[in-house]
């Protein structure tokens, strides 16, 4: 057993062995009511790394709240190593409201690093920065879908970084998808600053997904045991395929869709993908898949416009080798 030192976030020391929930101060409401952000912090009682996982960059995406949540409730810091951060809610505000965005309409992952003096979000991002990334190595972000839509769980990431394709096939869902982080994203500020990154996608906006919940759950679990934070016993990855391109098929026509695919159906070139007819039940138009590959996100929302996205197909590639199993 080694001495570890504690570890000290805002006033809180959290000594080795132990956990605390600590609440990181953000801003006020109108009211003048403190608004925080929570953060569980759990210190091992032996030396290892230090690793970070958050939900709720978007308000609105409920899911990996609830993951966050089940991860914590089987840990025990007297039996891990190295400290984990857990942020269950960073968009505290947009969290409180249902709503995606903060109360200025920016989107908070838009607006990493951040700044001490900026906007609202901007502020808000460089806490999160200060606070729990920069006192990190590894990071899982775990996002939804968006705007009435759903998502295959997936792992969004750097596959040509040796170090995230590993966390990436350790992590073990249906789908490794390459993808650059964009501008002012957490997952680009969080590399940049040196860590290594994971984001993790599944189900929908404002509802609990149980398969993206649990895919989530058994995910970060295997990155924990994989990095020797903390002991699991549960089910092993399952191979993941690869991607490293994937397009959305759009509506042609306006009207009401009906579906004919769902999440991890393999579609070939050309299939059809659903019908889209009019108010009468006329058919306007069919829509087809202009690549094979797997659907990994459609809409939710029956009515679309022209043009509205509405099923979202990954071109894949050979699969990760990595036993097979069912997770």
């Amino acid at each position: 057993m080694t001495s570890r030192a504690p570890f000290v976030i805002g006033d809180t020391e959290v000594r080795p062995g132990r956990s605390a929930h600590v609440e990181l101060p953000v801003s006020q409401l109108i009211t003048g009511a403190q608004i925080a952000m929570p953060v569980t912090v759990l210190h091992g009682t032996f030396d290892g790394p230090t690793m970070w996982i958050n939900a709720a960059v978007h308000g609105d995406e409920l899911n990996g709240v609830e993951v966050v949540n089940r991860v914590l409730a089987d840990l025990d810091p007297k039996l891990m190593s190295g400290t984990l951060l857990a942020v269950p809610v960073v968009n505290v505000h947009g969290f409180m409201n249902g709503d995606r965005y903060l109360p200025d309409r920016r989107d908070l992952n838009r607006s990493f690093p951040g700044s001490a003096k900026g906007s609202l979000a901007s502020r808000l991002a460089h806490i999160f920065m200060t606070e729990i990334v920069s006192r990190c190595e590894i990071g899982i972000d775990l996002h939804t879908a968006s705007d009435n839509r759903t998502n295959l769980p997936q792992i969004r990431a750097d596959l040509d970084d040796p170090k995230t394709r590993e966390l990436a096939e350790v992590f073990g869902v249906p789908l490794m998808m390459h993808a650059k982080a964009g501008s002012g994203t957490l997952r680009r500020a969080a590399a940049k600053s040196g860590a290594t990154i994971l984001l993790y996608e599944a189900g929908e906006p404002l509802r609990f997904n149980k398969r993206a919940i649990s895919n989530g759950v058994n995910g970060v679990r295997r990155v924990l045991r994989h990095l020797e934070i903390a002991d699991w016993d549960g089910p092993e990855r399952v191979t993941s395929d690869v991607s490293r391109s994937s397009r959305w098929m759009r509506a042609a026509k306006s009207g009401v869709l009906r579906m004919d695919v769902d999440l991890g159906d393999v579609v070939e070139e050309r299939q059809v993908l659903g019908t889209i007819i009019d108010a009468f039940g006329k058919r306007l138009s069919t829509v087809r898949s202009t690549r094979g590959g797997l659907v990994i996100g459609r809409t939710l929302y029956p009515l679309c416009n022209k043009g509205d996205a509405l099923v979202h197909i990954a071109s894949l590639e050979e699969p990760a080798e990595s036993p097979e199993s069912s997770s």
